[in-house]
C-alpha cells in the first residue's frame, strides 16, 4: 500500500541546511496499523507531511496506492490525496458547524448530493459512536467526542489510508484507550490502512502491528511490535519500551537501592512470552541452583501480536550458582539481561 524508498528532506534555514528526514525506507502493508514513534524533533511530523504530499522529498520516492506522491502535482496530486485522510492532535474542527456539518464538509467539497451526504453522515455518526450528537457543536463536546468527529470526517470520502498525527496526545488515558479501540475496530471492520505518528509507546503497544522508531531524522529500528518490545536494540527503543512496560522512577530507585546494598548479587531483567508466564520457572530455578531470588518489579503487557512479560529480579548466591541459574533461564526461552547499573 505504501512504499517509501530512500527519502530525504532537507530544509534551507537561516542557520544553514537542516535534514529533517535522513534516507528513510519503509514498506507499509495494506490493511495494517503501522506506528512511527520518536521524540520531538525526530522527523515524525515531516514524515507524515511527505506521506500526504504536503511536502516534497529532496530525494527519494513516496508510493501510495501505486502512485508516486513525490512526483505528482496538480490534478494528479489532488486525486492521490483523495485516497489519504488525516486526523490531528487538536481535532481541527469547524467550530461554527455542527457535528453533522463537520462530517459532511469534505463531501460538500467533493460535490456529493445532499441526500447521499445525509446518508453517509448518518452511517459515520453511528460508526464512531456519536448517535444523538449530530446537532451538537464542537464546544459542546468532550475531547474524545471531538476526536470521534475528526475520525468520522476523515472517513467521509472512503479513503484507503488514514494518517493519525499525535491523534491522542491531547486526551486523558481513559479517552485515549477508547479512541485507540475505535481505530482498531475501524481497521478490522473496513480494512483501512492506518499510519500512526506518536511519541507514546503505549499507543504503539495497544493497536499497531509494526513500528518504526525514529531519532534525528533516521529510522533506528523497525519490526513487528511484539518483537521490538521483547528484543529492543537501539537505546531509544529500550527507553520507550521501559516506559510502556511500567518501569517507573520507583522501580529505578528500588534497583539502585538493591545494587548498593547487595553488590555481590546480580539484578536481571527477564523478558518472556505469554506461554512462559504459567510455568513455575523461578521456583524451579531456586530449588535447582541454591540461589536466593528477590522480585523487584514485574508486569505482563499485551500487543496485537501477543503478550509478553518483564520481571526484574535480584539473584544472590555463589557466583557459579548464579551463572548457572541465568543459563537455566535462557534454556526456558526467557531473555535475561544482567543490569550492571541503573
Amino acid at each position: 500500500m505504501i512504499d517509501i524508498q530512500n527519502i530525504t528532506k532537507v530544509y534551507n534555514t537561516k542557520n544553514g541546511k537542516l535534514t529533517a528526514v535522513d534516507n528513510v525506507s519503509l514498506s507499509i502493508n495494506k490493511g495494517e496499523i503501522y506506528g512511527i514513534i520518536g521524540y520531538s524533533g525526530a522527523g515524525k511530523s515531516t514524515m507524515i507531511r511527505l506521506l500526504n504530499g504536503l511536502e516534497k522529498p529532496t530525494t527519494g520516492s513516496v508510493i501510495v496506492g501505486g502512485q508516486d506522491i513525490a512526483k505528482a502535482s496538480g490534478a494528479k496530486l489532488r486525486e492521490a490525496r483523495q485516497k489519504i485522510s488525516m486526523i490531528f492532535q487538536h481535532f481541527n474542527l469547524l467550530w461554527s458547524r455542527t457535528v453533522e456539518e463537520n462530517i459532511a464538509f469534505p463531501l460538500e467539497i467533493a460535490g456529493v448530493s445532499k441526500a447521499d451526504r445525509e446518508k453517509r453522515v448518518e452511517e459515520l455518526i453511528e460508526l464512531v459512536g456519536l448517535k444523538g450528537r449530530g446537532k451538537a457543536y464542537p464546544s459542546q463536546l468532550s475531547g474524545g467526542q471531538k476526536q470521534r468527529v475528526g475520525i468520522a470526517r476523515a472517513l467521509a470520502n472512503n479513503p484507503e489510508v488514514l494518517l493519525c498525527d499525535e491523534a491522542t496526545s491531547a486526551l486523558d488515558p481513559e479517552t485515549t484507550d477508547s479512541i485507540l479501540e475505535l481505530l482498531l475496530d475501524i481497521n478490522k471492520n473496513i480494512g483501512l490502512t492506518i499510519v500512526l505518528i506518536t511519541h507514546e509507546m503505549h499507543v504503539i503497544r495497544k493497536i499497531c502491528n509494526r513500528v518504526a522508531v525514529m531519532e534525528a531524522g533516521k529510522v533506528v529500528e523497525q519490526g513487528d511490535v511484539l518483537q521490538v518490545f521483547q528484543h529492543p536494540q537501539a537505546p531509544i527503543t529500550k527507553n520507550f519500551v521501559s516506559q510502556a512496560s511500567g518501569e517507573t522512577q520507583e522501580t529505578q530507585a528500588s534497583l539502585e537501592q538493591i545494587l548498593a546494598n547487595y553488590p555481590e548479587g546480580k539484578i536481571a531483567k527477564l523478558t518472556f512470552a505469554a506461554a512462559t508466564t504459567e510455568q513455575p520457572v523461578i521456583s524451579q530455578m531456586i530449588k535447582q541452583f541454591d540461589v536466593v531470588v528477590n522480585i523487584v518489579h514485574g508486569k505482563i503487557s499485551n500487543t496485537t501480536g501477543g503478550s509478553f512479560g518483564t520481571l526484574f529480579i535480584h539473584i544472590d548466591g555463589e557466583p557459579k550458582a548464579v551463572a548457572e541459574a541465568l543459563s537455566f533461564l535462557a534454556k526456558q526461552e526467557i531473555q535475561a539481561e544482567v543490569i550492571e547499573h541503573v
